[in-house]
């Protein structure tokens, strides 16, 4: 189904994290440009994601102009609740972190994350937003259209990712918090990629605030 693993040279999910298969975000890319500052101050015309962590919040532009069925499918996960609970199961230092994956909920099911979705994918929205840091992106298979509920931040730059992967959201708020989940201590995934957080790293809520009308 979707191999959301970021495959270091190869598979080109680095950030895909979708259903069946495992969900690769973006293809595992040099780890180069570190964490900067986080981008400008959010436009009024976009609603805000804040996601709650157990490290910290951060807080995110949802860009509708250039993803507008990604957001809108992002703003009802989190609005049902889909989110709280997860994860962030995938982690690589300058690369980018991954999370949204439903079965992370259950710690018995560590063999399958990365493979979970919401039962359902969504055609791409591949646009110009450059992945630097702090950009918000879904994570997907193989296939384009093959993205569900699992997303990922980047941290550092990942050209190679430009317009194959939907980003749909930029950081605002928070910055300190990505980098502090960026550094999490990592172990040995099933799939033999040195990704796994060892300690939880959970979603505890994502909560959406409409734009200023």
């Amino acid at each position: 189904m979707l191999s959301l693993r970021i495959a270091l040279a190869a598979a080109i999910l680095p950030l895909a994290g979708c259903h069946e298969n495992k969900t690769d975000p973006v293809p595992v890319a040099p780890a180069s440009a570190a964490a900067g500052t986080s981008p400008a101050a959010p436009k009024a015309a976009h609603d805000l994601a804040t996601i709650a962590t157990t490290e910290g919040d951060m807080t995110f532009e949802l860009l509708d102009d250039k993803a507008p069925k990604t957001v809108a499918n992002f703003e009802k996960l989190a609005k049902d609740g889909f989110y709280n609970g997860t994860a962030f199961h995938r982690i690589i230092k300058g690369f980018m972190v991954q999370g949204g994956d439903p079965l992370t909920k259950d710690p018995a099911r560590r063999a399958e994350w990365g493979t979970g979705g919401p039962g359902y994918s969504i055609k791409a929205e591949f646009n110009d937003t450059a992945h630097v840091f702090g950009v918000l992106s879904m994570a997907r298979s193989g296939h384009p259209d093959s993205a569900g509920s699992q997303f990922f931040v980047v941290d550092g730059d990942a050209p190679h990712l430009d317009g194959k992967y939907t980003a749909f959201g930029r950081l605002i708020k928070g910055a300190d918090t990505l980098s502090k989940i960026a550094v999490t201590s990592v172990t040995y995934s099933a799939a033999g990629e040195p990704s796994a957080p060892v300690k939880r790293i959970e979603i505890e809520s994502i909560v959406i605030t409409p734009a200023a009308k």
